[in-house]
């Protein structure tokens, strides 16, 4: 029997527009707690694409020209991928739908590695890993804020971080042992089986509690229609603009910054150094764990300028501690200031993105045009700094690396605005 209509109390107009403009209710424990391992077990699964890579293909007699074809061809598709993939998560229905089929395509991927390392085969695989992973990291992205809304969000990236730097961690550990102790095949194996955990802790989170405004940074007034016609929109907004340009010196200066730092560490100490090398990665991902849900509830208090001006300033005092410094010991001290910008970035880049496209229904896009800028930077930094070590020397190089990350410094410090919304809605628990 339906309610009499006329006996139900009625709302203002002013309660119905303060309704419409609030966050809907918090997600339950449940799903935060499956967006919890989620991500976890997506950092396990691309930890298998890394190194390991190279490794395998040594193993199974490839030339070093064949494996850096197939890796360049992937690092291509991976840069050319950013801006179609966060379109894609924009006109889905599901993000995580999109999510279940991307962690798919790079299982099928890595079961393509071990079944098959022939040239064509592996090629493949590459391709498809690199074009699943421009979809899988927005699509994480746009589930946490479909889930958490703008309020809590920043926490909940930093959330995301800490899992994914665990993940990254315990996953190396043990494919590398698995690769010792059985084969180098064997990472491929494991890589495709983390998609069943990988899938079964998706399913936990509540498709319902992912509002799908949110989840792509708002509705917008009007649909742009094509993605030229978006990008033009997004182009338009300067904060976004100066935020890509600024990332896009940072991973200038530092994508090169370790591997340079190994290949001086392997001249001065070549018995050790693989262990430092080990450590230079594992004692930045403890500190991304440690400090990324801090990074994320200070955003939240003190705004996104103050931290990302930490991040960038870290970068060339780095560059300048590796340029001078000559003690192997503390050049891997040095390397922990890594550790830094990692739980900055983790956590600042989808944010401050979430910021300025909040309204326009493109928050993915955005992400796959600030990633296209990430891509383009870290791509020019091997080449710069290569061609700076070979003709003048490592110190040079860093002092090269370190001319770019304070230029970098000092667009953010001009330029880019704080992007915090003044006014929040009370967070929910993450």
């Amino acid at each position: 029997m339906q309610p009499d209509k006329s006996l139900l109390p009625t709302a203002s107009p002013a309660t119905v527009q303060g309704a419409a403009n609030s966050e809907p209710p918090g997600p339950s424990r449940r799903s935060l707690r499956g967006l919890d391992w989620f991500v976890f077990f997506v950092a396990d699964v691309q930890t298998g694409f890394g190194p390991f890579v190279a490794v395998y293909l040594t193993a199974q007699k490839w030339t070093q020209v064949d494996i850096g074809l197939v890796l360049s061809v992937g690092g291509l598709v991976a840069l050319a991928g950013q801006m179609p993939g966060g379109a894609l998560v924009d006109a889905a229905r599901s993000e995580r739908l999109v999510a279940g089929f991307a962690i798919a395509a790079i299982a099928i991927s890595a079961l393509a590695y071990a079944a098959s390392p022939i040239f064509a085969v592996i090629l493949a695989a590459v391709i498809l890993q690199a074009a699943a992973s421009c979809v899988l990291g927005p699509a994480i992205a746009a589930i946490s804020l479909g889930l958490v809304g703008h309020a809590a969000i920043g926490e909940r990236f930093g959330r995301n971080a800490r899992f994914a730097a665990i993940g990254n961690g315990l996953a190396a550990a043990a494919m590398g042992a698995c690769g010792y102790f059985l084969s180098a095949r064997a990472v491929f194996f494991i890589t495709a089986a983390l998609l069943v955990p990988a899938l079964l802790v998706l399913r936990l989170i509540a498709s319902k509690e992912i509002d799908p405004e949110r989840a792509h940074g708002g509705t917008p007034e009007r649909r742009a229609g094509s993605l030229p016609a978006e990008l033009l929109g997004l182009a338009r907004k300067r904060p976004l603009v100066i935020f890509a340009i600024c990332v896009m010196l940072f991973h200038l200066a530092n994508a090169a910054m370790l591997p340079l730092m190994g290949s001086v560490l392997t001249t001065r100490s070549s018995e050790w150094a693989t262990v430092m090398i080990a450590a230079c990665i594992v004692g930045p991902q403890l500190l991304v764990a440690t400090f990324s849900p801090w990074v994320g509830r200070k955003a939240q208090a003190w705004g996104r300028r103050p931290l990302l001006l930490v991040a960038f300033a870290a970068l060339p005092v780095r560059g300048l501690l590796f340029a001078t410094v000559t003690n192997p010991y503390l050049l891997v001290a040095a390397q922990l200031l890594d550790g830094v910008t990692a739980a900055v970035f983790a956590v600042m880049v989808p944010l401050v993105i979430a910021d300025v496209t909040r309204g326009t229904g493109h928050f993915n896009l955005g992400q796959g045009i600030v990633g296209t800028t990430i891509g383009i930077g870290a791509s020019i930094s091997t080449t710069y700094a290569g061609y700076l070590s070979d003709r003048f020397g490592s110190p040079i190089a860093f002092l090269g690396l370190t001319a770019a990350a304070i230029l970098g410094f000092v667009a953010l410090w001009a330029l880019m605005p704080e992007t915090r919304p003044t006014r929040e809605s009370p967070a929910v628990l993450i």
